[in-house]
């Protein structure tokens, strides 16, 4: 009997993250080119007013890294109608919350608010597109406080030089090589016309996406966003050619060093396909299988039954162009490098040559049920979601589809994925040590 009970909600509860998930949208464009997503829930008297910008880290000039993710501070610093300083002030004043985020991808601002303040939030926004200040004081304020993320984040915090020293060895010529806050040299050399160039270039009507959720009026909230948005003129075309990556065939060995860590660590990165493809989403499924949890396959393994690492994980880091797919461990005691990089290549080979468990094969899908649904959970979330898939994936509609793909991979695609992507031929063996006085 319990075991029909248990079958019988689990039936329930699939059918309800299959159909109860549905999120409703409308899009439409401005004549300046601005795409506006939006998406109305009146469950909550909440709105979020978000705009993506298709810039990202990889969007430098030669000795000019870090514009994208330095503008992400520099757009709070005030506009023509928002005084400098007072940003922040005006939102959390009514109410509001705001923040930004930078990926090598994208640029994302937002703010959310009571939904009697939606016109306030596309006040703001439309301010930062078409009034900002960017002047000398600027600047120089916001290069302070990038130097000063750039310490806690990385030059100070264990292991946070990690993903760049990945991304500087595993790419030779995309611009993913360049760590997304760049380097403070030049941002230093940077002239104040260069800083306004890039904004000319890359924050413009026809290189975004505007999506609004919330408890909204949509016939009002298209009238607000015509107001604000359609006088903003429209900018030129950005064309991106970016070089390709040759394959990777034989095995790239690397050392980087931290001054801030004792224990070293292995990593083994390889150059995997971008997000929109297929192949990612297995890739996805792979990392979840091999360390989401502390009954993954190498958690348990190394930390929990054999005492050989503090610490294994697998992580697939999905972009546009090329992903990073990586696994990577820390030792406990004198267990050496190699001896964790042979242990995780096992379980690699493992996947490579026969089908995982199909328990295993279904508390995979249930993971990833269970992500799909916290990710579309909060007006907050659906926002971010919409404008992603707009923007850098060519389908809004996979805010609904997507679990589909995770849905219909098979163990068999799981193996094939691992066989043709995860050899040691094609990726980044890399030490990351601790620093000595003499490196």
């Amino acid at each position: 009997m319990k075991k029909c009970l248990f079958c019988l909600a689990s039936l329930l509860l699939f059918g309800v993250i299959a159909h109860a998930q549905q999120v409703e949208f409308e899009e439409f464009d401005l004549d300046n080119g601005l795409h506006v997503i939006l998406h109305q829930d009146n469950s909550a008297p909440v709105v979020i007013t978000s705009v993506m910008y298709d810039v990202g880290g990889k969007d430098y000039e030669p000795s000019r890294t870090g514009f994208a993710h330095f503008f992400e501070h520099l757009l709070f610093e005030g506009t023509k109608n928002i005084a400098r300083g007072e940003w922040f002030n005006v939102v959390s004043s009514n109410g509001g919350t705001n923040n930004a985020n930078t990926s090598l991808d994208r640029t994302y601002y937002y703010e959310i608010f009571p939904s009697n303040n939606l016109e306030l939030g596309l006040w703001m926004e439309s301010e930062r597109l078409m009034h900002p200040i960017i002047n000398q004081i600027g600047v120089d304020t916001q290069n302070e406080v990038v130097k000063e993320e750039k310490r806690l984040r990385y030059d100070n915090a264990p292991y946070g030089g990690f993903l760049g020293a990945i991304g500087e060895n595993l790419f030779k010529v995309h611009p993913y090589k360049e760590k997304n806050i760049g380097e403070m040299e030049h941002l230093d050399a940077a002239t104040l016309e260069e800083f306004q160039a890039y904004f000319k270039k890359y924050y413009v009507p026809n290189n975004a996406v505007l999506v609004v959720a919330g408890d909204i009026d949509k016939a009002e909230a298209k009238k607000m966003i015509k107001d604000y948005f359609g006088p903003i003129p429209k900018g030129a075309e950005v064309v991106r050619n970016f070089p390709k990556e040759t394959p990777i065939t034989e095995t790239i060995e690397a050392k980087a060093y931290d001054n801030n860590i004792q224990i070293p660590a292995v990593i083994a990165a390889y150059r995997t396909p971008g997000f929109k493809e297929r192949e990612s989403y297995i890739l996805d499924m792979i990392s979840s299988y091999l360390s989401g949890g502390k009954s993954s396959v190498l958690y348990k393994k190394l930390v929990d039954e054999q005492k050989m690492a503090l610490q294994a994980q697998a992580i697939n880091v999905a972009q546009m162009d090329y992903s990073v797919f990586a696994i990577l461990a820390l030792p406990l005691g004198d267990v050496t490098l190699d001896t964790l990089l042979s242990e995780m290549d096992e379980e690699i080979a493992k996947l490579q040559n026969k089908l995982i468990s199909e328990r295993d094969y279904q508390k995979l899908k249930n993971q990833f049920e269970n992500q799909y649904v916290n990710s579309n959970s909060s007006v907050e979330g659906i926002a971010e979601n919409l404008a992603t898939n707009y923007l850098l994936k060519d389908d809004v509609n996979l805010i609904n589809t997507e679990i589909d793909i995770y849905r219909s991979i098979t163990r068999e695609e799981i193996r094939d994925v691992a066989k043709k992507y995860l050899s040691p031929n094609q990726r980044l063996e890399l030490d990351y040590l601790p620093k000595k006085d003499n490196q």
